[in-house]
């Protein structure tokens, strides 16, 4: 089955404008791991606002020099919670480290949470980039472009078919043995996250779309006319954050993977992504008043006039 058919990769790619969605944690709380009841009300009022998906990090262990957490919770069981309480949004991750995971847990792990979701899960996909988690499992940090290549080839092939036959770096399957389950749909899209260690022509063919990081409007417009060259409609995601200052007419103030502006701004902002032919933006919606205040503000002020 292609993955046009698939309900996630619909939710996020297949309408005629730019979707936008958001990322764990979603609340504000500086405690980890974030309180999940208020994790998912949050989550339940972003899909009826009307946002289109929700991203999960995954952070194997925590490197205080680094910083970020994530949502702190392995993200199999934190979106197999999500789906369980909500109907429609997009499931995604932002993105597993392949390098550091063995491909057939991820394959069954992934499976797993798209047929609980009625095939709704989305999966970022990226080579890592906290040194010290590299030794903490025994991967050799050099290895990890090779391992991502090598980890897609394998979740591909486990997905297709029944009882497969394959050979991979950490292990083999020899037709006797079947991962379980399959994908809802028949596969889970892929969207590599970064370079990922690979060429832009490698991500375009073996990738279902592209999930990058922000970059200022000039490189974005380079990306996005090789992305098309490589890719030719495949999607192409990107991750921005938004921090909603108190005045709506604010003019940006740059921080890190986006900005701080007024509302009237980033709608602009996001109307030029659009037009530049950006399908998808994980947003980070935040604000004084809180963050049920951010997610509505940023809905009714950008997503709803996209």
């Amino acid at each position: 089955m292609t993955v046009e058919k698939h309900p996630g990769y619909r939710r996020a790619f297949g309408g005629e404008g730019m979707t936008v969605g958001v990322g764990f944690p979603l609340s504000d709380a500086e405690e980890s791991p974030p309180p999940v009841d208020e994790e998912l009300r949050l989550a339940q009022h972003a899909e009826e606002l009307g946002y289109d998906a929700l991203w999960a990090r995954d952070v194997p262990l925590y490197w205080p020099k680094f910083g970020d957490r994530g949502q702190s919770y392995e993200p199999w069981p934190w979106l197999g919670h999500m789906a369980a309480h909500t109907e429609h949004i997009a499931l995604g991750t932002a993105s597993v480290v392949l390098p550091l995971r063995h491909p057939l847990h991820v394959a069954t792990s992934a499976a797993t949470v798209d047929r609980l979701s009625d095939g709704r899960l989305l999966m970022g996909i990226a080579t890592g980039d906290r040194d010290p988690e590299f030794a903490a499992f025994d991967v050799d940090r050099a290895d990890r472009g090779a391992l991502f290549r090598e980890s897609v080839e394998t979740l591909r092939t486990v997905w297709k078919g029944e009882f497969p036959e394959t050979t991979f770096e950490r292990g083999e399957l020899s037709g006797e043995l079947d991962p379980i389950p399959k994908p809802e749909y028949g596969t889970i899209p892929l969207l590599p996250t970064g370079n990922a260690r690979q060429t832009v022509e490698w991500i375009g063919e073996h990738g279902d779309g592209w999930l990058f990081y922000h970059l200022p409007d000039e490189t974005l417009e380079s990306y996005l006319e090789e992305w098309r060259v490589a890719a030719g409609e495949k999607p192409y995601a990107m991750a921005v954050r938004t921090e909603l200052a108190d005045d709506p007419t604010a003019a940006p103030e740059p921080r890190h993977q986006g900005y701080r502006a007024g509302i009237e701004w980033f709608r602009e902002y996001f109307q030029k992504l659009q037009t530049l032919g950006v399908d998808h933006v994980l947003a980070g919606p935040s604000c004084d008043d809180g963050p049920q205040a951010a997610l509505t503000r940023f809905a009714e002020g950008v997503v709803d006039e996209l």
